[in-house]
Formats: structure tokens, sequence, C-alpha cells
């Protein structure tokens, strides 16, 4: 897998996630401190309310 971190990481070594591209329908999500540990995998449907629940300050 190819897992890239968020655009508003700063690479300090704080708190990210990272996230898998090439997956129809899922979005695989990891700890980058903990890359060994099983990633969690949403639907893309679910990680999009997600994330706009975010942008939108709800969370």
């Amino acid at each position: 897998m190819n897992w890239r971190k968020s655009s508003y990481s700063n690479g300090d070594g704080g708190n990210c996630l990272e996230v898998a591209d090439g997956f129809p329908g899922l979005v695989p999500v990891r700890d980058s401190k903990a890359p060994d540990r099983p990633a969690l995998t949403f639907t893309a449907t679910h990680w999009s309310q997600f994330i706009d629940a975010l942008r939108g300050g709800a969370l």
C-alpha cells in the first residue's frame, strides 16, 4: 500500500493519520506513529461524511 499523510501534517512527529489510495469504495486509515498496527477501513461514503463533519466544526 502507498500511504500518504494529510497535507495539514507538518512532519514534526505529532499526531497524524495516513490514508491509502487505490481501493475503490474503501479508505484504509492508520496511525503514522504505529504503522505496523492494523489499519482501520472505512467506506468512502462514511469517510467523506467524517471529513465533512471535521471541516464543518462538528467534531
